[in-house]
């Protein structure tokens, strides 16, 4: 039997990002719905067939149809338009729980998106890049469209 040692560091996550939209805090809210709902998609545009249940309690998941999906997680707060928060796995199918925070201030005439994801379980190096990446890039999405909704 080989025994594999796991320091702490290497079994927490911690993702901080800040997001300047240049739009008022109802566009951006209802920006950041589209893009972790339905608007969620690949890079190469393809959607996830993401559903979001806006209240507290409400699902995060993705929709494969006929009953089939993974769950990502269950709305734990929301004060629109200032706070939305998660709690789940997420993508994840190993041991793995996600604490998600978006929160919505107003600054300059804009908003200022204070993002938080912070994790516990299993996580590799990659798969750390990766989420960094995948986070910046939704984030990117969710200025774009909140901005255009903006003009």
């Amino acid at each position: 039997m080989i025994a594999t040692e796991q320091s702490l560091e290497n079994l927490t996550l911690t993702i901080n990002q800040e997001i300047h939209v240049q739009a008022p805090l109802d566009k951006t809210f209802a920006a950041l719905l589209e893009q972790l709902g339905p608007g969620n998609e690949t890079p190469d545009g393809k959607s996830l067939n993401m559903k979001i249940e806006p209240w507290p309690g409400g699902r995060w998941y993705r929709d494969l149809g006929n009953n089939n999906g993974h769950f990502w997680a269950n709305v734990q707060a929301i004060k629109r338009p200032t706070l939305l928060e998660f709690a789940g796995p997420l993508f994840a199918s190993f041991p793995f729980v996600s604490n998600v925070q978006y929160r919505l201030s107003e600054l300059n005439g804009g908003t200022l998106i204070t993002f938080q994801h912070t994790a516990l379980g299993f996580v590799s190096d990659e798969q750390r890049k990766n989420m960094n990446k995948g986070w910046s890039g939704m984030h990117e999405r969710v200025r774009k469209q909140a901005e255009a909704a903006h003009k």
